[in-house]
């Protein structure tokens, strides 16, 4: 967040608006429903980026599962006048192609459904490259993270009317 926060106070001074990571490690779909209407009423954002449905797929839920939860959690901040930014993640290729696709394109799909923008795969060029990831192959080492908010950056700057 601290990367996100100096990239904002850079490109916005005057408007730059205030961060706050909700993010839980280990979390699914279902936790973040069940966390985000305290959340959106104790923070009242302008703007939300969602990225969840990781955890979920490492479990092999279905992935119809994982798409109603998505939609759920984008139609509660809509209902709150909050901007989405949604976040796609991808999983190891020992799923299978069939739920590697289709979780791809559930991402895809509900972005599309609310018209909010997508960032298709937040680690691109990052889950590639084993010297950024930690020893369990998923999570990226603190040398990543500039990478990975550049890969979030040009879907969310136009979502802040911040200039590229």
């Amino acid at each position: 967040m601290a990367l996100l926060e100096t990239r904002l106070r850079e490109k916005a001074p005057k408007t730059a608006p205030e961060v706050v990571n909700a993010a839980i490690s280990g979390e699914t779909t279902s936790g973040g429903i069940a966390r985000l209407p305290a959340l959106l009423g104790q923070y009242q954002p302008r703007w939300m980026v969602l990225e969840l449905g990781a955890n979920d797929a490492l479990r092999g839920l279905p992935l119809t599962e994982i798409r109603a939860n998505l939609a759920n959690l984008v139609r509660q901040a809509r209902e709150k006048k909050v901007e989405v930014l949604l976040v796609g993640i991808e999983i190891p290729i020992n799923y299978g192609p069939q739920y590697r696709d289709g979780l791809r394109n559930l991402y895809r799909d509900v972005a599309a459904e609310f018209n909010v923008p997508l960032v298709p795969f937040l680690l691109e060029g990052v889950a590639q490259d084993e010297s950024l990831l930690q020893d369990d192959g998923l999570h990226p080492r603190a040398e990543a993270e500039p990478r990975v908010l550049d890969n979030v950056w040009p879907q969310l700057a136009p979502l802040l009317k911040i200039k590229l």
